[in-house]
């Protein structure tokens, strides 16, 4: 099968796109955590930036339920919002020096988030509202949180080495992984309902299904250092490894 790649330059070198998404607008909106701004690149390929402070560290950004664009802030502690127009707000968190870091659209039509350093989740309603629940485990650490098929959310805890689960009235359930060392980061949803994430520390991705049940897979190269993770178009996981590559966990029989 022929593969066919193109380059769009977006940023200057050191200071490009950390992650992204599609956009309701047809374009991909990115954030670039060490230049401070965020990015958008047209359906025709034309790029545009929209400069936040350049101390802020956007992180991960997501759709939002109302069409906007909602983004953390890691180094300022604030969560953002950017409208398609480019029309930027942010909103400060009640707590200092708690490094949002994963965010999410939530079944309830707001946005939920990991504070990796005050080891809690937050939401944020479309008001500005902000609640945040402690988590029950000290230096949990949560970093990736993603809406699961069951009505709540699911985090990752790298610190305390468990997979966490939030309701939208903040009842929280936390699951320890077989390795507690493994330094879980990314988590996703399949089509199946089962959430798969990735064991930064290990060469394992493993799954847990919705009653709390895990289990984990060893990756065929070592050292890999599984990080981000996501679910394909053809029905697949697919994680992002440090060593440079991507790996497919086929989660259909035959595929």
């Amino acid at each position: 099968m022929a593969v066919f790649i193109e380059e769009f330059a977006v940023a200057e070198a050191g200071s490009g796109p950390y992650s992204l998404t599609s956009g309701p607008d047809g374009a991909l909106w990115f954030t670039m955590v060490h230049g401070g701004s965020i990015g958008r690149l047209g359906p025709g390929g034309e790029p545009s930036t929209h400069q936040l402070d350049p101390e802020c560290g956007p992180t991960i950004i997501v759709v939002g339920t109302d069409g906007a664009l909602w983004f953390t802030e890691y180094r300022a502690h604030r969560i953002g919002r950017i409208a398609l127009d480019g029309e930027v707000t942010e909103f400060a968190l009640p707590t200092t020096r708690c490094g949002p870091f994963g965010i999410a659209a939530g079944p309830d039509g707001a946005l939920w988030f990991t504070l990796n350093q005050a080891n809690a989740i937050g939401r944020i309603g479309m008001d500005g509202a902000v609640t945040l629940h402690a988590l029950p485990t000290d230096s949990a650490a949560p970093v990736g949180i993603a809406a699961g098929h069951d009505g709540a959310l699911w985090f990752v805890e790298i610190g305390a080495g468990q997979i966490g689960r939030i309701t939208t009235d903040g009842r929280t359930t936390e699951f320890p992984l077989p390795d507690r060392t493994s330094r879980p980061h990314a988590i996703t949803p399949d089509s199946t309902g089962a959430l798969w994430f990735t064991e930064w520390a290990t060469n394992r991705v493993g799954s847990i299904m919705l009653d709390g049940e895990i289990t984990v897979h060893e990756l065929p190269t070592a050292g890999s250092e599984p990080h981000g993770i996501s679910l394909g178009r053809d029905g697949s996981v697919w994680a992002a490894l440090e060593t440079g590559a991507l790996v497919r966990v086929s989660t259909r029989p035959g595929a």
